[in-house]
């Protein structure tokens, strides 16, 4: 019996990103950043900056009897997007295209039935927030949007 359905979610959550030809230019990365940021559009799951952990999880017993959990928990998520230039408003653009394109692949269609559940992991997940942050240095721009993937699941 899974004490949690967080871990689940994140590989479920990945590998739909992964698949989703709106996200096919942006490199999915698994947790943290390494330190090659060679790639100029990023979404990283499980990982926000200033973010202590990777999910934040609550659970709660479903019914009297105990034999049930309900569980909720969000996914620190970061999309980014750099360039050597000093556009900001391309940045900008760009990073707000994909978390779009996160959102859509989170939504149900006839393709991906099974999206909004994460393949079954979860009962429900969507995406919740998000926090803008801009940077211009010597290397050029960057625009960065931290945003949280909400879930509720039965355990």
């Amino acid at each position: 019996m899974a004490t949690s359905a967080a871990g689940a979610a994140i590989d479920a959550l990945l590998a739909i990103l992964r698949a989703a030809p709106a996200l096919a230019d942006a490199y999915i990365v698994d947790g943290p950043p390494a330190v090659n940021l060679t790639d100029r559009h990023r979404i990283y799951i499980g990982w926000a900056p200033g973010a202590e952990q990777a999910a934040e999880i609550a659970q709660d017993f479903a019914s009297a009897g105990a034999r049930t959990r309900d569980e909720d928990f969000s996914i620190a998520c970061y999309a980014e997007s750099r360039a050597g230039d000093k556009e900001m408003a391309l940045r900008r653009t760009k990073v707000f295209e994909l978390m779009a394109a996160v959102e859509v692949a989170l939504r149900a269609t006839n393709e991906a039935p099974e999206a909004p559940t994460l393949n079954g992991t979860v009962q429900w997940a969507h995406l919740t927030a998000g926090s803008l942050v801009q940077e211009q240095g010597s290397d050029g721009s960057l625009a960065g949007l931290a945003f949280t993937v909400r879930c509720r699941a039965r355990i």
